[in-house]
């Protein structure tokens, strides 16, 4: 671990792009890979890991 605080700012702004990137994959492409993993986990039967 650094002795450098964390860079509030620079974190959120990260968090952003990432957040703005998944929305236009969505846009794009219909779902994002965590939204179609999150619905294909929910169609599963309970106790079912794959």
């Amino acid at each position: 671990m650094s002795d450098q605080p964390i860079n509030l700012n620079k974190a959120r702004k990260a968090r952003a792009r990432t957040a703005a990137k998944a929305q236009a994959n969505a846009v794009r492409f219909g779902l994002t890979k965590d939204q179609k993993n999150a619905r294909q986990r929910r169609k599963l039967p309970r106790g079912a890991h794959f």
